[in-house]
């Protein structure tokens, strides 16, 4: 089968794409955006400084996310950790930072047909802040391309947490409680992230080996790829990269192997 490989994307891009089966593409990738401070640190720099390049390391990776056709694209952006224990200072350049980055690249959102999404406790955000995201998500609601979803005040068991309080309050308006039927799905059906495919794959920068509190029901058989590069200095190539490791690995599901013809599963 031959590989049509997007113009848009550079010599190294294009290359590596061309290697890709465009079949065995994730159609959900997460990313856990770690080593600003660290990048900043190396070329003694403040750390917004290193905010500052991530912010242009998010530009890259979403163009060539949306390029080669890739459905979903989560980016981990601000931790409820971040929120509570980073100097107020800090917070609020970070949220004047997310404030500029939502109207800045909103132009290459719509060139490149994405819709913006969020997932976290927003309520909890700057009011300004809010009005701002929820500008941005209307201005791309009419887009068909990609979905650029970003965490923002986002923990995984605040999700959890929320997902069993919002069960717990339909069931209480349906009859009550005795109505409330709790399993997977019902628990997917009230996550932040049902707008989305299943994930396939978590990238996490900055060569941690941890999830951080990120997604932890939706990695449940995700494939994790780590990378050294931190977050400032990944690019499109990168992604490409991490794809390419995805497709050459066996994912079992909980299963093993087929042997002679046979599929065998184990729990």
């Amino acid at each position: 089968m031959r590989v049509i490989v997007p113009s848009e994307l550079d010599r190294k891009e294009a290359e590596l794409f061309s290697q890709l089966d465009p079949n065995q593409f994730p159609k959900h990738i997460a990313i856990i955006m770690d080593g600003n401070g660290r990048w900043a640190k190396r070329r003694h720099l403040p750390r917004i400084a290193g905010h500052k390049r991530g912010v242009e390391a998010v530009r890259y990776v979403t163009e060539t996310a949306a390029r080669i056709g890739l459905p979903a694209l989560t980016l981990y952006a601000f931790s409820a950790e971040n929120f509570l224990r980073r100097p107020p200072g800090e917070i609020k350049f970070l949220m004047k930072l997310l404030q500029t980055y939502l109207k800045k690249e909103l132009e290459l959102m719509q060139r490149n047909n994405v819709r913006l999404e969020f997932i976290g406790r927003s309520h909890m955000l700057p009011p300004e802040v809010q009005e701002r995201m929820a500008w941005a998500k209307e201005e791309t609601a009419r887009n068909t391309g990609m979905v650029l979803t970003l965490a923002l005040n986002y923990g995984s068991r605040s999700e959890i947490v929320d997902a069993v309080r919002s069960m717990v309050h339909a069931a209480a308006n349906n009859g009550g409680l005795h109505h409330l039927q709790i399993d997977e799905e019902a628990i997917n059906r009230h996550l932040y992230t049902r707008h989305l495919p299943d994930l396939d794959l978590v990238i996490r920068t900055s060569g941690e080996l941890r999830l951080s509190n990120f997604l932890l029901w939706q990695a449940a058989y995700a494939e994790i790829y780590v990378t050294k590069t931190l977050w400032p200095d990944f690019r499109g190539i990168h992604l490409l990269e991490a794809i390419a490791d995805f497709q050459g690995r066996e994912r079992r599901y909980g299963g093993l192997l087929e042997t002679n013809g046979n599929n065998s599963h184990s729990k």
